[in-house]
């Protein structure tokens, strides 16, 4: 299992587990694929700011995530 912080920004998360851009982008959040919003907005967003800008249910990509073997740090 692998042990991710939601407060980890998304480039930093996706660039160690490209598998977590799929399902953020499974989810709603269809601006991961572009490289250059990953690079910019990327290095400062995290899986709950984007959840809540995209309104997407943070539970939901936290449960997706646990499917896939994540832990998530509290």
């Amino acid at each position: 299992m692998k042990e991710i912080d939601l407060n980890t920004s998304v480039y930093d998360l996706v660039t160690t587990y490209p598998e977590i851009g799929q399902v953020l982008y499974d989810m709603g959040l269809k601006d991961i694929k572009n490289p250059a919003v990953l690079n910019t907005m990327g290095r400062y967003m995290t899986i709950p700011k984007g959840a809540k800008m995209k309104k997407v249910e943070l539970k939901t990509i936290v449960i997706q995530l646990n499917k896939m073997g994540f832990i998530i740090k509290e």
